[in-house]
């Protein structure tokens, strides 16, 4: 316990310091770009596994909680985890981001440039995203809302990809990242390598068109606008992964049937121009509560598998899987059942990325800190308790990092 007080004192001074010092990047890492199905950094090929904690912004607004973010980071270089993707949103509610539309809570926004001026420190690409498929947090029905209270003829959460004005809500809300004047690096959003990429959203969605084409078309829209905005950055869409329209025998195969009403379509989405990446997300035991633990390894390895082959194929982009993990909570849960979980995961985008595939990194969520018992949950890890899982962790990110040690670009024609 007196260890870990007095890493905690240290992560404090780091913390209170380093806007004092001025916040230096660790390296000289520039922009992540895309060549092919690989990721770029430094004329080198980028494979790097991370991590979720969508809590940053959220605790470093307060700044006597902002060690929390210190210590995590500092905690993630020594496991060697190089990537975190974060929330770029908390519309309305406590502590919000954006209060209305267009309205911003400067102590928060500091927060969330505090977050990235220690992983810029530390040497961690950050990945951020817009907004919330889901309420939590605000989302897309705080938007709706909004746009209600204004005299908007909405109705549905789903109006969120049509009206007009939610749209330009939306925009604006792009706009005031991308510009932003990050306080303690003096360096705008947009012009921070610090920044890997942006997502559209998180787990986006649109039952009222299973069809897929009314996310199709917004995501097309979207992605053109941020990169009017930001063309040093990369972008993704933030999808789980459903197979859509496009591909009839993955979807019968692959998709959860409750994900068919869903509006989302994995190959369409991704293949749009102005996505540069794409996203999955992992999670057998939500998915298939009634398949054994055997059969849910399985479905994990053959998702995974699938992806990477049409982000090979068709694609011709890298892919990174964004979310995944093992809730303890699931009926007669081991750590074993965690571990293997873990070990699958890495394992595949290992072979993937040791022949120059498209694996770029998996993401697991997510960290919390010591003592975060405010966002403990099932899926959360404690890095610093050094369990199996978390060794499991380190030892495939020093093989993953080792790879991109070597510099071999793919051969992969564009």
């Amino acid at each position: 316990m007196k260890c870990l007080c007095f890493v905690v004192l240290l992560a404090i001074l780091i913390a209170q310091n380093s806007s004092d010092l001025g916040v230096k990047s660790a390296s000289s890492d520039g922009f992540v770009s895309r060549k092919g199905v690989q990721f770029i950094l430094n004329g080198k090929p980028f494979y790097a596994n991370g991590f979720n904690a969508y809590w940053l912004a959220y605790e470093a607004t307060d700044s006597t909680t902002r060690f929390k973010i210190t210590y995590v980071f500092q905690n993630a270089t020594i496991h060697d985890l190089t990537i975190v993707r974060t929330w770029g949103f908390r519309d309305g509610g406590y502590r919000a981001l954006q209060i209305a539309p267009g309205v911003y809570d400067e102590k928060t926004f500091q927060g969330l440039d505090f977050a990235i001026a220690e992983a810029k420190r530390l040497g961690i690409k950050i990945i951020i995203t817009f907004v919330n498929n889901y309420s939590d947090f605000g989302g897309r029905k705080q938007y709706v809302d909004w746009a209600k209270n204004t005299g908007q003829n909405v109705s549905s959460d789903d109006d969120f990809y049509t009206n007009p004005l939610v749209k330009q809500y939306y925009k604006n809300h792009v706009k005031t990242m991308v510009n932003r004047v990050n306080t303690f690096t003096k360096v705008e959003y947009k012009d921070e390598p610090t920044i890997m990429g942006w997502e559209l959203m998180n787990e986006p969605q649109c039952r009222a068109d299973p069809s897929g084409k009314t996310l199709t078309a917004w995501m097309n829209e979207m992605a053109l606008y941020v990169k009017s905005v930001d063309s040093k950055h990369l972008l993704s869409t933030g999808l789980e992964g459903f197979y859509g329209d496009s591909s009839p025998q993955r979807k019968t195969s692959l998709n959860p049937v409750a994900a068919n009403v869903l509006g989302t379509d994995f190959i369409a989405n991704h293949k749009l121009d102005a996505i540069d990446f794409a996203s999955i997300h992992s999670y057998p035991d939500l998915w298939f509560p009634n398949l054994d633990e055997k059969s849910r390894l399985n479905f994990l390895r053959k998702w995974l598998e699938c992806h990477l082959e049409d982000a090979q194929n068709i694609l011709k982009k890298p892919l990174i899987l964004g979310e995944f993990g093992k809730p303890t909570n699931t009926p007669g849960y081991t750590q074993a059942q965690r571990d293997a979980v873990f070990n699958a995961t890495f394992d595949t985008i290992y072979e993937s990325a040791e022949k120059g595939g498209p694996a770029a990194g998996a993401l697991f969520w997510h960290v919390i800190s010591d003592g975060m018992n405010n966002f403990k949950d099932p899926l959360s890890i404690v890095l610093s308790e050094n369990s199996t899982t978390v060794n499991i962790i380190t030892e495939e990110s020093r093989k993953l990092g080792l790879i991109r040690g070597k510099g071999k670009l793919s051969k992969t024609k564009i």
